[in-house]
């Protein structure tokens, strides 16, 4: 049987129409007549199998036409052929209808036996042609790569943008795997995603992927990967489909601007110059690019300006910042801290000076850069070099160094965006770095002035041997206030002094400058520890009424101890001062319980004196409150941990020099946020035999017995060369004290370096001295004293005052010149 004029003949390899849409079945013997008829059939005839079969099938068409092409196919020899087509059969109400049919020639052994026939409603067949050719061209002409893949994750269907994306026409990629040979996408990114979505059935959408297309002029793109299940009936995996959205510029805009928050972030954080560097060049390796690094001028690290010169050789920079680090730098590049050879006069060499970026995008570009410079090239290219930026760090119209980026694993080579991109953050870092340098600069100079206000860091006196140290603030903390000062009394006394100025900068510096000096007048008063504090107290409140040019630097705390190697005694006060801690010849170490007043410019509060015996031999520590604070915040646990470290210390037998040093590496390597002002002395003693003390009434008797108790002791100690002078200062102070003050009267002489004699009485009239006119009688005494003693003076005591003098152990013959 053969169909009618109209219908489409097919071999019988050929798919002919879909079966699923000719769910409506019969057959037909040889001779034309219906032998089967399907429940779908008569759904769309609407005629009852017992009805039809036996009947000719032609009667079911309408037109004569059709009945006769149908009858004279029959017979026809390619009647053994399959045909399909659409004809108009009679539907049982007497109503038209429209049927695809699909029909297929029967054989059995003696030949041709008849035809299956299937049939569906055309109208539907025909809506479901025209959506299988939406979808069919919704899938190919999309713009968007995509990609079918079935459950063991082979192609099964790419569209031409997908084939595009991977680099290979679908007929060689269809029933390959996932990732073979499309190296133009991250292929293993790509195959762990569809491992995800095959095992845990989720889609995963919008994963950033990177992909390289082997055309076109930007060969570095960014997808979207979306990947979602494709699913049958009861959630059966059929495969799974991929799509790639191309968001480069998005992508990159996202990146640039997450790489500008890290820099802004990351990039100055301290002022310090070296950190700043480092900073810069951290922030660019990988992001950027896979080697950096950032070189400044040598004035720079220093805090100056650079020279404002134009030629290349004469930048003298040092590399400063490199990334990565360690092991990881590049072989053969120089190392952070070396100082590269002078650069050549080359045009490149001279646009970065002019503040301009370079941008060298190849390797022809890299390799014409270094042409005649092959010597230099082994220093600033690194194994594997492509592609370069080098950008000036400029600020304030200055070129302060250079920052140099390099891809050498990364294969895409850098663009006019990344150019733009590193001038940008080389700005803001230049910035950074210039702030740092200047501050670097204040810094110093407030370092120095803080350094030439104190006194040498190793002091010698009879009464101690003494080594200060002094820590400025680091890490972008501004200078602070904190001395230390050791003062040689008379009668070989020392005073030992610290203080902390509250408040930072140079007008803290300043305040420390003039309590210092105010601390030096005052002792020459010779004043207890708790008076001198109180004109302390007073003079800052003064500072406070100057006015407002002293900010907030109006108030400081301060200790002030005073150490007698005669009676081995320490006097101290404190004015909100931590206390010193003491640390015994035989390993005792505690804090002295001091009662700290109030502190300095507080006024209307006393201060109280403490006073306690001092071995020699013993280590006393005075510092300020920033020891303390580099333990921790709580100043109690810092006091212990400092005595700890001074007793383990002190155990060693060490120098002064050697505790000190140590102990302040002990609380750290980081920068400190605060001043560390420390003072360690080693007591000594006068020895007693070495001392000699008298008391007389106040009786005009008592001078001769005065001058021969000196001579005596001179002779005794060997000094009768100083005899004389001494009888002469015993005799004018004694007679003055009987005069003028009453008794009792001490008298004592101490031999050490120098020959010391005082005399006390209970009067607290001070000696004036004066140039006595030619007619007076008397008045000439202290006049005597101060030409026949180096120095003399006077200091009041609870029950009077002392008149001391100093003279030296062999005779001067210029004292005995009298002016008369």
């Amino acid at each position: 049987m053969s169909g009618p004029g109209n219908a489409r003949g097919t071999g019988a390899e050929e798919e002919g129409l879909p079966p699923e849409l000719c769910p409506a079945t019969a057959s037909v013997d040889r001779m034309g007549a219906v032998r089967l008829w399907s429940a779908e059939a008569e759904a769309l005839l609407g005629y009852p199998a017992k009805e039809v079969c036996g009947t000719p099938a032609v009667e079911l068409l309408t037109t004569s036409g059709d009945r006769e092409a149908a009858l004279a196919g029959r017979d026809r020899p390619e009647a053994g052929r399959g045909w399909d087509g659409v004809l108009a059969l009679r539907h049982h109400d007497g109503h038209e209808v429209r049927v695809a049919l699909r029909v297929r020639p029967l054989a059995d052994r003696e030949g041709p036996a008849g035809w299956s026939v299937s049939a569906g409603d055309a109208r539907r067949m025909e809506r479901e042609a025209a959506d299988r050719a939406l979808m069919r061209a919704l899938f190919e002409q999309n713009p968007a790569p995509i990609a079918l893949i079935d459950g063991e994750s082979r192609y099964r269907l790419l569209n031409a943008a997908a084939e595009r994306v991977l680099g290979h026409p679908r007929d060689q990629l269809v029933g390959r795997h996932v990732g073979a040979d499309t190296p133009h996408v991250d292929s293993e990114t790509v195959a762990r995603v569809l491992r995800q979505v095959r095992e845990s059935g989720e889609s995963v959408l919008g994963l950033p992927v990177r992909g390289s297309p082997p055309s076109g002029p930007d060969r570095d793109r960014w997808w979207s990967l979306s990947t979602f299940p494709l699913t049958g009936p009861a959630d059966r995996l059929l495969g799974m489909c991929q799509t790639y959205a191309d968001i480069t510029h998005g992508y990159r805009a996202e990146r640039r601007m997450e790489l500008l928050t890290k820099a802004g972030e990351g990039i100055g954080a301290t002022l310090d110059v070296a950190r700043t560097a480092q900073e810069l060049a951290d922030v660019l390796v990988p992001d950027l690019g896979d080697a950096a690094w950032v070189s400044l001028s040598e004035a720079v690290l220093e805090g100056d300006e650079p020279p404002k010169t134009t030629g290349p050789g004469q930048w003298n920079l040092r590399r400063i910042g490199v990334a990565p680090p360690g092991d990881s730098w590049p072989t053969g590049l120089p190392a952070v801290g070396t100082v590269p050879p002078a650069l050549p006069d080359h045009p490149l060499i001279r646009r970065i000076g002019q503040g301009e970026t370079v941008l060298l995008p190849d390797l022809d570009s890299v390799m014409a850069a270094s042409e005649g410079h092959v010597e230099l090239a082994a220093l600033f290219v690194p194994e594997h070099g492509h592609s370069a930026i080098a950008a000036p760090l400029f600020a304030r119209g200055l070129v302060l160094g250079t920052v140099v980026v390099w891809r050498t694993r990364t294969p895409v080579a850098f663009r006019q965006e990344d150019a733009d991109l590193l001038t940008e953050i080389a700005s803001r870092a230049a910035l950074g770095v210039d702030n740092a340098r200047r501050y670097t600069r204040e810094h110093r100079a407030a370092v120095a002035l803080q350094q030439r206000l104190l006194p040498a860091a190793t002091t010698e006196t009879p009464a101690a041997e003494n080594v200060g140290f002094y820590v400025p603030a680091g890490d972008g903390a501004e200078i602070g206030g904190d001395w230390y000062d050791v003062i040689a009394l008379p009668s070989f006394r020392v005073a030992l002094v610290a203080g902390d100025v509250t408040g930072h900068g140079l007008p803290a510096t300043a305040t420390m400058g003039r309590l210092r000096t105010a601390v030096d007048t005052l002792t020459d008063l010779e004043l207890g520890p708790d008076e001198l504090l109180a004109h302390l107290d007073d003079l800052v409140q003064q500072f406070k009424e100057e006015g407002p040019h002293q900010g907030d630097t109006v108030g400081a705390s301060c200790l002030y101890a005073v150490y007698d190697p005669v009676t081995r005694q320490c006097t101290l006060a404190s004015a909100g001062h931590p206390p010193p801690v003491v640390i015994r010849p035989d390993g005792t170490v505690r804090s002295v319980e001091i009662s700290p007043g109030p502190l300095l410019g507080v006024g209307g509060m006393p201060f109280e004196a403490t006073t306690f015996d001092l071995e020699p031999g013993s280590m006393v520590a005075v510092y300020t409150k920033g020891v303390l604070y580099r333990y921790g915040h709580d100043p109690d646990a810092g006091l212990r941990r400092l005595t700890d470290q001074l007793a383990r210390l002190a155990a060693t037998g060490r120098e002064l020099d050697g505790v000190g040093h140590e102990l302040l590496q002990s609380l750290g390597g980081a920068p400190a946020r605060d001043d560390m002002a420390l003072l360690l002395a080693r007591t000594r003693a006068i020895d007693p035999a070495d001392t000699a003390t008298w008391e007389f009434p106040a009786d005009a008797s008592v001078v001769s017995a005065a001058r021969e108790a000196a001579a005596g002791q001179l002779a005794a100690w060997g000094l009768d060369e100083v005899s004389f002078t001494t009888e002469l200062v015993v005799s004018e102070l004694v007679t003055n004290a009987v005069r003028y003050a009453g008794g009792p009267i001490g008298l004592r002489l101490i031999r050490g370096n120098v020959l010391v004699c005082e005399v006390s009485d209970p009067s607290n009239t001070q000696p004036r001295l004066r140039r006595a006119r030619w007619s007076d009688e008397g008045g000439r005494g202290l006049f005597l004293i101060a030409q026949l003693t180096t120095r003399w003076g006077s200091r009041y005591t609870r029950s009077g005052k002392t008149i001391w003098t100093e003279q030296p152990l062999t005779a001067d013959p210029g004292l005995l010149e009298l002016p008369w």
